[in-house]
């Protein structure tokens, strides 16, 4: 019997990165253009203000993500490198630490030992990595990854609303962007869920939620500085 074991959690780097891209390119330049267009803007300020959010957003986006999974690539430097100094210090020590880590999880003493003595003499710095400080090579943070992921798709993201907003008539503008983006949260939603392995309905639920609310929030701050003006 062959047992195919599809699991999710080598995704989760670039998957955050990707959804949290494309939602936001949605969000933001939907409720832009939604926000510029209640205020009564013509046509082609409504357009340049969506392109400029797009540009502005994905470099923003790339660039925030780089700073902080650089940040979290420093810290796990940063203590693999205090790890091997302690294990080139204190081996025994260590040993004694994974071996403790090990009974915790149910294992006996002497096999818990074992266990720990076996995977030291394999890779030393590799079984503390993963088991006393929880860094799993496949997980690691990938600053470049998250950051051309998170600009690549928020320009998608942000190209949908700039799209229908291009394509229909000006007085359907608000409606018809409002509309395709919760459209398209939607799916982006269902996708996102579908790829981490959650239930595909909430998942869908939880980006349209928040995408009505910030584009109901702009609409109504544009009209109302519309009507000051």
């Amino acid at each position: 019997m062959i047992h195919n074991h599809d699991h999710k959690s080598h995704r989760i780097g670039w998957l955050r990165a990707a959804v949290l891209g494309a939602n936001d390119g949605i969000v933001s330049t939907a409720s832009l253009i939604i926000g510029v267009a209640s205020a009564g803007a013509a046509t082609g300020d409504i357009m340049l203000a969506g392109i400029a959010g797009l540009v502005a957003g994905a470099m923003s986006m790339a660039a925030g993500e780089y700073v902080s999974v650089s940040s979290q690539a420093d810290t796990e430097k940063a203590d693999l490198k205090l790890e091997q100094q302690h294990l080139d210090e204190h081996p025994e020590f260590e040993l004694e630490e994974l071996a403790a880590i090990y009974r915790q999880r149910g294992l006996d003493q002497v096999l818990a030992r074992q266990v720990a003595s076996e995977l030291m003499k394999h890779d030393a710095l590799g079984a503390h990595a993963r088991d006393e400080l929880g860094i799993v090579e496949g997980n690691r943070a990938n600053p470049l990854q998250a950051a051309v992921s998170s600009a690549a798709t928020f320009s998608v993201g942000a190209a949908m609303p700039l799209l229908a907003a291009y394509l229909v008539p000006l007085e359907y503008l608000v409606l018809s962007v409002a509309a395709c983006s919760l459209g398209f949260l939607a799916i982006l939603g269902m996708l996102a869920a579908k790829a981490g392995g959650a239930p595909i309905s909430i998942g869908a639920l939880r980006v349209t939620f928040w995408g009505a609310l910030a584009m109901s929030i702009t609409a109504g701050v544009g009209s109302l500085f519309g009507a000051i003006v």
